[in-house]
């Protein structure tokens, strides 16, 4: 079979490549060119120089061709673009799903029927496997490896022509193949920061990008008693604490964005606690549920783990969470990403929350 690979430069990727290759199928490794600071140097950045240098390296060492693709252009307008323009309203997307949804998949196929590959394959934990023939999501074995909260926008068509063949395996059993296998990608940090980003702060990157649209307001306690200035609301998150700069006898958390009157809304940490909140644009990774409601474990952010939850289906493919625990800070703009066991039934985004906790 011939299969593209997804090289980001990264050990997962390059094993991806590894396994495949050794399986006897016919490999090409493809890299994206999605950002335009090039020169960065960064080993953690899945988007540098460096980075694409890697992927090259260990196609060399495996024996099989790399070539990359400039998808700057479609990088900038379909996922940084919406990244800062969420942070400017005071919401909290996550790139990795945004980038999911519109470059990742959706230009590995277009470039796999391109070189007429059978299948395009990525170094994700998670798992896909078949039922009746179609295939389902599933999280990767590896529970402290496991991606599969980012993976729940992913289409039909996309799950059907994907491999994952580190889903079964541990980060450590990834990282002795590579070794093993002298790739120089073995020892390779791992990417903790967003891509575009790196070590910056969000707020700064969103700044250079819109100035106009970063404007300084009042941090206001839930009564709206001003407690201090902020620097813009892209500079904090719901949910966030450290920061802040304002003194108080107890630590204070951001609960709510204000973004009609500029405020951040600073409380106790209970004030950011939320039993039920809306969620849109759903994503079904099978078909979906007949039920209007059901029984799932939800999970917030990737970092969460699971936690029960009732799901009431509603109009224009939306949806209600009812958590039975109250949860920490679920944000508009995040991921709520929904399993019925070890299967992603789908996913969608928080647009509102409603304080509950009693």
């Amino acid at each position: 079979m011939k299969i593209l690979v997804g090289m980001s430069g990264g050990v997962d990727s390059s094993v991806t490549a590894l396994r495949l290759h050794r399986e006897g199928h016919e490999v090409i490794g493809l890299s994206f060119q999605i950002w335009d600071q090039r020169h960065r140097s960064d080993p953690g950045l899945c988007c540098s120089l460096e980075s694409l240098r890697a992927a090259e390296g260990v196609c060399r060492r495996i024996g099989i061709p790399h070539f990359s693709v400039d998808l700057r252009t479609a990088f900038r307008e379909q996922v940084i673009e919406p990244f800062c323009e969420a942070y400017i309203k005071g919401h909290t997307p996550n790139p990795c799903v945004l980038c999911n949804r519109q470059i990742k998949f959706r230009f590995l196929l277009e470039q796999a029927r391109e070189t007429s590959a059978d299948a395009v394959a990525t170094g994700h934990y998670a798992r896909l496997l078949k039922d009746d023939g179609a295939p389902l999501l599933f999280r990767g074995k590896d529970p402290a490896k496991d991606q599969s909260y980012f993976l729940y926008v992913m289409t039909r068509e996309e799950m059907e022509h994907t491999l994952f063949p580190l889903g079964e395996l541990r980060k450590d059993e990834v990282r002795a193949m590579a070794e093993e296998a002298g790739l120089p990608t073995a020892h390779r940090p791992e990417s903790q920061d967003i891509c575009f980003i790196g070590k910056g702060r969000y707020g700064e990157f969103i700044r250079n990008f819109s100035p106009e649209s970063v404007t300084p307001g009042d941090f206001v306690d839930s009564s709206g008693k001003v407690l201090g200035r902020h620097a813009g609301l892209a500079f904090y998150t719901v949910g966030q604490r450290r920061g802040l700069g304002i003194p108080a006898g107890h630590r204070l958390y951001v609960v709510r964005m204000d973004r009609n009157r500029n405020r951040v809304v600073l409380g106790r940490r209970e004030e950011g606690v939320r039993r039920d909140f809306e969620v849109t644009d759903l994503n079904w990774t099978g078909p979906r549920p007949a039920a209007s409601s059901l029984s799932v474990s939800a999970r917030l952010r990737s970092t969460m783990k699971e936690a029960p939850a009732m799901l009431s289906l509603g109009p224009a493919n939306s949806a209600r969470v009812s958590f039975k625990i109250p949860q920490w800070s679920p944000a508009p703009g995040q991921a709520a990403v929904f399993y019925l066991g070890e299967r992603v039934l789908g996913g969608g985004t928080i647009t509102s929350s409603h304080l509950d906790v009693s």
